[in-house]
């Protein structure tokens, strides 16, 4: 694995946190699993076994930058590459193999998201070091979750013939599913949850990238170029807002030839929403959790979930199946069920105008 690199894209907003997760310090930046690292710091330090921090980098917005070094201190600063603007993940995956495969033209790169969690981390890098193997055969791969429910909050893949042990050919991607759909998918059990990890040769994405996306792929020679005469940042800022804003998964893995799947039960979840923060924390015995157990009173109260600073008493009284998020200029209140909604928040609060609480 001395050629193994890793791609971890961190710039993401993560309205459904709010109001815990702010514009300067979305969700991939809080401790959000139960733990005291971020979960971006926990996705670094997880697959450090097989690729070391100086081989990891980390894709951000640029008003996250500095945060973002300031969270990974093992992780080289110019590591950290900044986005001026969101282009969807395609032109994120490209700029950042471009620049791994100008430093090791012979690079295998993980491409992971900086806000999953994993509880069996030793099956994980199981099946990391399977997808990289495949990828080193000059497959595109994707890791397929086993799913343990129908969910529709997911996209889904169908796994096809064995290409070699743990690998097979992954057939067809298909988008989130109504639940009828979603319980056909798992009693056939041919399907499994698109997880939005891939593995590739720097090389054979590029190839990939040149093929499906050539617009995308002019850009990234032209980036090359600035940068072997040293004004890449200038040409950054003139073509990156010009990139196609379309995602890696439609527009290179769902459109190429050679895609393989490795599939994996470990114990994953996409930290989506409160919850899944919920569903991640210890509870007592009605299924209620709270991030400050000697300070939150439960009281004839169940399947409820607290955030709040440690040394606020927050009290729940008679009451099924709530979230509760207490910050210092912002409180949430809502039924589990709703926490999808959570960015119909964000958006009315911008649309008044209150950008200081986003």
């Amino acid at each position: 694995m001395d050629h193994a690199w890793a791609i971890i894209m961190a710039g993401g907003s993560g309205t459904r946190f709010w109001p815990l997760s702010r514009r300067n310090k979305p969700k991939q930046l809080l401790a959000l699993a139960g733990g005291e690292r971020s979960l971006l710091a926990e996705t670094v330090a997880r697959i450090a076994p097989l690729v070391p921090p100086e081989r990891v980098i980390v894709v951000t917005a640029r008003h996250l930058a500095d945060a973002t070094r300031a969270d990974l201190p093992a992780v080289p600063s110019r590591n950290v590459l900044a986005e001026p603007v969101g282009r969807n993940t395609a032109p994120c995956v490209g700029w950042a193999a471009a620049h791994i495969q100008r430093r090791d033209p012979d690079a295998l790169v993980a491409v992971l998201a900086a806000d999953h969690h994993i509880t069996d981390e030793a099956a994980f890098l199981e099946v990391l070091g399977r997808a990289l193997g495949a990828a080193r055969e000059g497959h595109l791969v994707t890791v397929g979750v086993t799913p343990t429910r129908p969910e529709t909050g997911y996209g889904y893949l169908e796994v096809g013939a064995p290409l070699d042990e743990g690998v097979h050919q992954a057939l067809r991607f298909v988008e989130k599913p109504t639940r009828e759909r979603a319980e056909e998918f798992l009693a056939r059990g041919t399907f499994l949850w698109n997880s939005g990890m891939f593995f590739f040769r720097a090389a054979a994405a590029r190839a990939a990238v040149q093929a499906h996306l050539p617009d995308l792929g002019f850009a990234l020679d032209a980036l090359d170029q600035a940068a072997a005469e040293g004004h890449e940042d200038e040409a950054l800022e003139r073509l990156y807002p010009t990139l196609p804003s379309v995602s890696f998964d439609h527009g290179v893995m769902e459109r190429a030839a050679r895609v393989a799947v490795v599939p994996g039960a470990f114990g994953w979840s996409d930290v989506g929403s409160w919850v899944t923060a919920w569903e991640l924390a210890p509870k007592d015995a009605r299924g209620n959790a709270s991030t400050a157990p000697a300070d939150v009173v439960f009281e004839d109260a169940a399947g409820c979930y607290v955030h709040a600073p440690p040394g606020k008493v927050v009290a729940l009284v008679g009451v099924e199946d709530l979230v509760v998020v207490d910050t210092e200029d912002a409180l949430l209140v809502m039924p589990r069920h709703r926490a999808q909604d959570v960015r119909a928040v964000v958006e009315a609060l911008r649309a008044r105008g209150r950008d200081e609480r986003l």
